[in-house]
């Protein structure tokens, strides 16, 4: 009976990846991950939203200048869940289901040990990396608050469940991985308002640190307890037993994850840059500049959910040989996220002040993050076509040319747009370095996907 639940759910797969028309197959696909990247936002935003309500710029900033470490979780989140999502599918596609078990074991237990030591690591020399944040007197104290519970208690869970929603994604349960990751975010958002603001525990940034933390961990439970109801139909595995450093299994995995790692990392030291040059012109700007960005995180997060969505049917069918199926697709993909990215720039750019105001009901803010929102929005429409190629480049197991796009994008084009735009339009310029880096990036994305095309056999598909 367990063999034949087994066989149709092995057959239902497959159905999803070969045999179903590509719009519904990406819908399928893509929606459940987009609503659970916008819930992911949205419990963002909430942060933002009820430390705001406490109508400190101070507590707000702090939240801003945390930032950067929280992002910092990506680079494992990447590396082992990326990686061995990657590898996972790919696996799949060529009916290789030992190394499917492996490779979902190692990125698993890889991604507790990591998130253990970053907690070790971070509450070791938490003085010293306050001051790279860009903290200071007035700064330190609310963000090292906010810190201790999101990463001093909560890197294991919080890398934990990202890790876990990609592998359960990688296998096709797009809707298991976005629901297990939206129950954390949806109780962050309850709890949020209990804890930071005045009638609660009146903890501010602190409080939301710790609603932060209690929501990983519920989402966490989510995923133990799926695999446990599916034990035996799914391919997600976290036995001890295969969790081996197989030298196949390790380069499959950090031949993708690695270069997402490290793009990763280079989001962190652009934050940080970012964050560092706006804190010279006063906590208003950096509250303005963080409430900006998270604003602009719902389109950007829409993007990046349509591009991992996609990742487990473009990585399956090319490795399983129908490389015509692949390219519809992506083409497919294309065109419906940078129509959508279209529409949210000039929504965006008109209603900038409105939006800000929504967070912080403060002239000097409004003021400020109007200005930062126009100029970040701008650069959605060919940051979408960036996620897409990098996201492709992932699936295929691409892993250079991921690297290359990550170095280009911060090291060589967002850095020094940063120092020149500042220098000529202090403070304002930096919301379009962004914009100047994306725009060559899309460019390049064009060319390089074009190429990969025309280099690709020929394949009638299945």
């Amino acid at each position: 009976m367990e063999n034949q639940k087994k066989t149709a759910d092995d057959t239902q797969k497959v159905t999803l990846f070969e045999k179903t028309p590509i719009p519904k197959a990406v819908m399928t696909l893509a929606i459940p991950t987009v609503i659970s990247s916008l819930v992911m936002v949205i419990y963002n935003l909430a942060d933002t939203y009820f430390v705001g309500m406490v109508n400190d710029p101070i507590q707000n900033a702090a939240v801003t200048l945390a930032a950067p470490v929280l992002l910092a979780f990506n680079a494992i989140n990447n590396l082992f869940g990326v990686g061995s999502s990657s590898m996972m599918s790919r696996a799949l596609g060529q009916k290789d289901y030992d190394t499917v078990y492996r490779s979902s074991a190692f990125g698993f237990y890889c991604s507790l040990i990591c998130g253990v030591l970053f907690s070790l690591i971070y509450t070791a020399f938490s003085g010293p990396l306050l001051t790279v944040l860009g903290a200071n007197a007035e700064t330190s104290a609310a963000t090292g608050q906010y810190l201790r519970w999101t990463v001093s208690f909560g890197a294991a869970p919080a890398i934990l469940n990202v890790v876990m929603a990609y592998l359960v994604r990688a296998e096709g349960a797009s809707l298991h991985a976005s629901i297990g990751t939206m129950s954390g975010c949806l109780l962050n958002i309850v709890l949020d308002p209990i804890f930071i603001l005045p009638w609660g525990f009146n903890m501010g940034a602190a409080g939301a640190g710790l609603a932060t933390f209690l929501s990983n961990c519920v989402a966490c439970m989510y995923f133990f307890v799926l695999l446990f109801v599916k034990r035996g139909k799914t391919y997600v595995c976290i036995n001890p037993k295969m969790f081996r450093l197989r030298k196949a299994v390790v380069i499959g995995v950090c031949a993708v994850g690695i270069p997402a790692s490290i793009q990763n990392l280079l989001n962190v030291t652009g934050m940080t840059v970012l964050n560092n040059f706006t804190s010279s012109f006063g906590s208003d700007a950096v509250a303005a500049m963080g409430i900006s960005q998270k604003i602009n995180m719902v389109p950007l997060y829409v993007a990046l959910g349509i591009s991992q969505g996609i990742m487990p049917l473009v990585s399956y069918n090319y490795a399983s040989g129908d490389r015509k199926r692949m390219k519809d697709t992506i083409m497919f993909t294309a065109r419906l996220s940078i129509s959508f990215m279209v529409i949210l720039t000039v929504v965006y750019y008109l209603c900038a002040g409105n939006l800000v105001s929504l967070f912080m009901n403060n002239e000097t803010i409004i003021a400020y993050g109007s200005r930062f929102l126009r100029g970040l929005c701008l650069s959605l429409p060919f940051l979408c076509t960036d996620f897409l190629a990098v996201g492709v480049f992932q699936a295929c197991g691409m892993g250079k040319k991921s690297l290359v796009f990550a170095l280009l994008r911060k090291i060589v084009l967002e850095i020094p747009a940063l120092v020149i735009l500042n220098h000529f339009f202090p403070l304002y310029g930096l919301a379009y370095a962004q914009t100047v880096a994306e725009v060559i990036l899309a460019i390049a994305a064009v060319i390089t996907l074009g190429k990969m095309f025309k280099e690709l056999p020929q394949s009638a598909g299945r």
